[in-house]
């Protein structure tokens, strides 16, 4: 059994520095089990993507305090364990997989979240010419199973440079490319989150890669033409 929905539920009954404190060693062990979660899937990702062997756990779980300096919302801390996995680093702007572990909102999800605009200009470049290919990686019954639509902001209008009859018009007017599948309260406290988001993750795995293609880096600058 996994003890982190009843510590997170009391975190955000009690979300300041005093409570905080006084429950630092129950932070703690929840802290380090989930380290120790990540271990797994860091090893078990490993095998699609080799890179992430270099990577500790900690390289990959985001910190506990919220940045409040620009926030309306002064909560100190988030309420929810969450990592990233990407060979580039939690802030990347390459794609990745993630794993968000909330009381009632739980899920597994990849992609990229609101590239900046020269990245965004390379997805997009990569959908006009390999539309097709985006199209059947979506296809896919499993991956329509887990993951029925690609999630994010759209522009109300089409892209420059882009026709509104584009036969991709729907992919290019995207601003984030995102896929995810909740998880179960019941399935994190039993651990089985572990292996459905792995499963999950295997299944986005080309849909990382089409993203992966669009946004590397050319050593010799044709892509940049």
């Amino acid at each position: 059994m996994r003890p982190y929905l009843d510590f997170l539920s009391s975190l955000a009954e009690n979300n300041h520095k005093d409570w905080m404190d006084a429950n630092r060693d129950w932070y703690q062990s929840n802290r380090k089990e989930f380290l120790e979660d990540v271990e797994v899937m860091l090893k078990n990702l490993s095998e699609l993507e080799p890179a992430l062997s270099a990577f500790k756990p900690k390289d990959c779980v985001f910190r506990q305090n919220r940045d409040i300096r620009f926030s309306a919302n002064k909560d100190p801390y988030k309420t929810n364990f969450a990592a990233y996995f990407s060979p580039k680093g939690k802030k990347s702007e390459g794609p990745g997989w993630y794993l968000h572990i909330q009381p009632g909102n739980s899920f597994f999800a990849g992609g990229i979240w609101m590239p900046m605009a020269e990245t965004l200009k390379k997805i997009r470049k990569e959908i006009d010419y390999s539309g097709a290919e985006l199209t059947e990686i979506l296809s896919e019954p499993e991956f329509v199973k887990l993951f029925p639509t690609i999630e994010g902001d759209k522009l109300k209008t089409s892209p420059r440079d882009y026709d509104a009859d584009h036969p991709y018009i729907e992919f290019l007017r995207m601003k984030s490319f995102i896929v995810s599948s909740p998880i179960a309260d019941k399935d994190v406290n039993s651990g089985n989150f572990l292996n459905l988001a792995f499963r999950g993750f295997s299944v986005m795995k080309p849909f990382l890669d089409f993203l992966e293609k669009a946004v590397e880096e050319v050593e010799d600058g044709s892509d940049l033409l």
